[in-house]
């Protein structure tokens, strides 16, 4: 008998084994045998590549279009909306675009009161005096019509940004004057909703004269309003037919309100706080009690509310008051909003609605105010001091410094006397370097006109230079008092400014970023904070270097794009709030007087509720354009005003070129043919928002001065400062030359020697070695050098915006004929 151990194996074949195919046999199986053998299992469809190719085009096809219904099923429901039952009264605005028109004559023909028209409101919109709101029970909608002031550009600005229509009233001859133009840019930049053209006057002309007069405005509007329809006003059937075509026509999607809930007030109230320790005693700060229509999205009282023009505020409660502009009944109905509260039925059915609360703020979700990041200043600092740190303190102990310290002071005193140079620290010390960066330019490009004046004046006669001086004595003692005229009108000072910054703008555009080497200093210790790059495209530069201490303030994302994306998303299914439509009153606490007070003067008050971290500061960047009707140079770190999105404040900014690189030079001045990215310290805003660029004069005018969008938030986006210095070849051998007036001493010749040369000419080269002891160098360059090219050597340092944020704009002052030239209306130009 054969045991366990000796019993062999089977053998099992393996995955390489020869399968033949089975015989056939003649007969096939029926469908009851297959049916038996799969016992209920079903075999997958086999597809080919063209048919799942085939598939998925109809997939993405069907995707499409589905996609494309719901974006009109979308678009049409908002525009059914506006200006029905269930949706915000059709808010439209009037804009005078000449002096010469009469808006209040057009604001009195849009009520309709002929034609059915139901006004139900007087002065509707707060702080605007010529408003009311008006029913169309022939076309089942609701208007609010108002006429901001146009000489106040802050108000005409906020109106624009929450009107669902604009109406542009015209001249019948020269359509708008150059206010009007300056307005239209400002709006056109800013984000233009749907709009018509209205004129009055032409049915009162003779019938030839009408085409005339019609066909010379088309082509005026054709300018800014390609294809765009004019509408005649002149009677009650005019005005029905422009309010036939507000309320049909298409509506323009603006993303920066349309993803924010906002409204415009048309009730406010202030009550003021007391303080209970100060035996009720006002504080200074009090509750605002702001009613209107949500439009946009829907609202929510724990986010934070921004009033334009004053900050960032908290909501405490939101109220449901009764609807003062129902539809479809003359009696005041409550507005059909809330789950809380109800409504009492008094005096034979008649409805007595009481103020309902419809939702508290909740403490553990409010958002919070804080702008800044906590600094501790303690952040980073050692509790023991290391080896190095102890030699380091012993030799500095030992190489004292000799001071002179007033008769009988200790030397314990005498170590708490510091130099002044000490006190100032490096604080100054980036603005100082740019401030003589800015003298060497002028410098430069002033010495070459002092001098030719010089020789001028050394090379002509005495005697004709004084038959030339009593000529134009005798001919300014005719002119006389219209000379004195125009001088009343001149600022001296602003035209000393206005002569410093062209000047300085004439030399950077002559000689870019040149800097002269000092001969009282030497050029390592001035030019310390720069270094060189062999490749400005491809040398790396850490963006996390030697960051200043306003970093520390500010809020960074990981993912800024990533951040919007989900913040928008979030906010477009937001369906929890107060609805769009709805009328509410806002609870906004801690509220200044001064707010009240701007309602008080006649301006109109916009709230606009943030998105989560907007009010967060961090580093803006803004991608704009200069606008044409600037013409004097605008420094970088120059205060200017800004209006972006719902926001307008101040702040100096820095300018830089828009690349697609990891390193962006800055740009000395706002360049006038090219794009040109604005960076400043400012609260977070989401993209899109247009970006409105105004400088403010000393007589309190503001100009303005560029227009573009809002581009990202990027702390880490480096901006670098280019100086170049240039020196001059005096004797050449083929490739190597002798450069003078580069450096004036050895040392700085050895220190600046790694950095790499070029010229104007496009040679490329280095510092071979320094000759004597008085800036002379010897150089190499990768070709043959020629007598008249220039020598350059180009060094960076990293800049950074100015913390200037300040959200108090004052008011510009109003347009007045004239003040755009500055040449009173009595001087005769010839």
């Amino acid at each position: 008998m054969v045991s366990g151990a000796e019993q062999q194996q089977g053998h099992r074949a393996g995955v390489y084994k020869q399968k033949n195919k089975g015989h056939k046999h003649g007969k096939h199986r029926t469908k009851g045998e297959i049916e038996r053998e799969n016992k209920g299992r079903v075999s997958v469809t086999a597809l080919t590549k063209k048919q799942r190719k085939e598939a998925r085009k109809m997939d993405k096809r069907h995707k499409a279009n589905q996609l494309r219904r719901n974006k009109k099923d979308l678009v049409l429901t908002e525009k059914r909306r506006l200006g029905s039952r269930d949706g915000p009264p059709h808010l439209v605005a009037v804009v005078a675009l000449h002096a010469g028109v009469d808006a209040e004559a057009v604001t009195r023909l849009l009520r309709c009161e002929g034609a059915g028209g139901l006004v139900r409101e007087e002065n509707s919109v707060c702080g605007v005096s010529d408003s009311f709101g008006l029913v169309m029970p022939r076309f089942k909608q609701r208007f609010t019509f108002l006429r901001p002031d146009t000489a106040d550009m802050h108000s005409l600005l906020d109106v624009v940004k929450v009107a669902d229509s604009l109406v542009f009233v015209l001249d019948s001859t020269e359509g708008w004057d150059s206010y009007g133009d300056h307005c239209l840019s400002c709006l056109f930049s800013q984000g233009l909703p749907a709009h018509a053209l209205v004129c009055q006057g032409v049915s009162d002309l003779a019938v030839k004269k009408r085409v005339d007069s019609r066909r010379a405005l088309a082509k005026i509007s054709e300018i800014r309003f390609p294809g765009a329809r004019l509408f005649p006003l002149d009677s009650d059937q005019d005005a029905t037919l422009m309010l036939r075509h507000l309320g049909a026509q298409r509506q323009r999607r603006l993303g920066f309100r349309s993803r924010r809930p906002h409204l415009l007030a048309q009730q406010v109230s202030y009550t003021p706080n007391s303080s209970e320790g100060s035996g009720g005693a006002p504080t200074g700060l009090g509750t605002l009690r702001v009613s209107g229509y949500v439009r946009g999205c829907p609202l929510q009282v724990d986010r934070l509310v921004h009033i334009s023009g004053f900050g960032d505020f908290l909501l405490s409660q939101i109220d449901a008051p009764i609807d003062p502009l129902p539809l479809n009944s003359m009696t005041p109905r409550p507005a059909k909003q809330g789950k809380e509260g109800d409504v009492d039925m008094q005096d034979g059915g008649v409805e007595v609605a009481s103020v309902r609360v419809l939702m508290k703020a909740d403490p553990a979700r409010r958002e919070s105010l804080q702008a800044e990041a906590e600094v501790d200043p303690m952040d980073g600092e050692q509790t023991w001091p290391t080896d190095t740190e102890l030699l380091e303190a012993e030799e500095a102990r030992k190489s004292k410094r000799v001071m002179k310290v007033p008769k009988g002071t200790s030397d314990y005193q005498a170590t708490w006397i510091v130099d002044e140079e000490d006190e100032n620290g490096e604080e100054d010390e980036e603005s100082t370097d740019d401030e003589e960066d800015e003298d060497l330019m002028m410098e430069e490009s002033i010495d070459g006109e002092d001098l030719d004046s010089q020789v001028d004046a050394a090379s002509g006669g005495g005697s004709e230079e004084e038959e030339e001086e009593e000529e134009e004595l005798n001919s300014t003692s005719d002119k006389g008092g219209a000379d004195q005229r125009y001088d009343e009108h001149m600022d001296e000072a602003e035209e000393g400014e206005g002569l410093k910054r062209y000047r300085e703008a004439r030399a950077n555009e002559m000689f870019p970023d040149e800097v002269d080497t000092p001969l009282d200093q030497s050029a390592k210790n001035r030019f310390q904070r720069y270094r060189g790059l062999k490749s400005f495209r491809s040398s790396p530069w850490d963006p996390l270097e030697n960051l200043p201490a306003d970093y520390s303030r500010i809020f960074q994302f990981q993912s800024f794009e990533r951040t919007r994306r989900r913040v928008l998303a979030e906010a477009a299914q937001e369906e929890e709030g107060a609805m769009v439509g709805w009328y509410v009153t806002l609870h906004v606490v801690d509220v200044p007087p001064t707010v009240m007070e701007s309602v008080q003067a006649g301006r109109p008050l916009v709230l606009v509720s943030l998105l989560p971290h907007e009010q967060k500061m961090s580093v803006m960047h803004m991608l704009v354009r200069r606008h044409p009707s600037n013409t004097d140079p605008i420094k970088s770190k120059e205060e200017l005003v800004f209006h972006c999105g719902f926001r307008r404040f101040r702040a100096c900014p820095i300018f830089s070129q828009h690349t697609s690189a990891d390193k962006h030079k800055l740009e000395r001045f706002l360049r006038a043919d090219a794009p040109t990215v604005v960076s400043v310290y400012a609260p977070i805003t989401f993209p899109t928002a247009g970006v409105l660029l105004f400088k403010q004069r000393e007589d309190g005018m503001q100009d303005l001065v560029g227009t573009g969008s809002l581009l990202s938030c990027d702390p880490q986006r480096v901006v670098l400062k280019r100086i170049v210095l240039s020196g001059h070849p005096f004797k050449i051998n083929r490739r190597s030359a002798v450069c003078r007036y580069m450096f004036f001493n050895r040392d700085d010749i050895l220190w600046f020697k790694p950095v790499e040369l070029r010229t104007k000419w496009g040679r490329r080269g280095h510092i071979k070695e320094a000759l004597g002891t008085h800036g002379h160098m010897k150089c190499v360059f990768d070709s043959q050098m020629r007598s008249q090219d220039t020598v350059m050597m180009n060094l960076y340092k990293r800049v950074y915006p100015r913390w200037t944020y300040d959200p108090y704009v004052p008011l510009p002052l109003p347009w007045v004929k004239g003040e755009g030239t500055q040449v009173p209306d009595d001087f005769d130009m010839e």
